[in-house]
């Protein structure tokens, strides 16, 4: 496999990130993490932004603060994105969780779900957060692997109220 590391988003990245941004938006699959999704086009203010969030900076409503990292390999291509929330809320504790991950289409299916999760683990490990919960879609078997391979354990199954999807909710036991 690749070198693989996450990076916070940079200018640096900025060709690549919008490469992989107009990839996904030709897919038309919804961008997973969210933040994947925000609007790039001014990217100063996308970075801006995304750093705001990791501070409670004009964080949406029923969101928390958060880190948004990608995954790089060695040749500096932008291949996904992590969100790390440093809290739970409500919502999140029943959907969505610790961490959201997703990788661009074209690079799926080769180990970088399994390998992103397991670097974002380790940023969770120094945040001091050692109870990690993950959600994915029942639909989503890559995503179950991925979290199945990091040590997550099945803690229950339910259905999204606002979009009637069923989900799995996994925990990670980090210590």
């Amino acid at each position: 496999m690749k070198e693989l590391r996450l990076v916070e988003p940079s200018e640096v990245y900025k060709d690549s990130y919008m490469e992989m941004y107009e990839e996904w938006k030709r897919s038309g699959e919804e961008f997973t993490p969210w933040s994947l999704g925000l609007d790039p086009s001014d990217f100063p203010a996308l970075i801006e932004r995304l750093q705001g969030y990791s501070e409670g900076i004009d964080v949406p409503s029923n969101f928390v603060e958060s880190s948004t990292y990608w995954l790089i390999d060695e040749s500096l291509r932008v291949l996904g994105g992590v969100n790390i929330r440093h809290r739970l809320n409500e919502n999140l504790s029943a959907r969505g969780g610790h961490i959201g991950y997703g990788i661009r289409p074209s690079e799926r299916r080769k180990g970088y779900a399994s390998e992103q999760l397991r670097l974002a683990l380790d940023i969770m490990l120094e945040m001091g957060i050692t109870q990690v919960l993950i959600t994915c879609d029942t639909d989503n078997p890559g995503s179950a692997r991925a979290i199945l391979k990091n040590g997550g354990v099945l803690d229950s199954e339910a259905i999204d109220g606002e979009t009637g999807k069923p989900f799995r909710r996994y925990w990670i036991h980090l210590l």
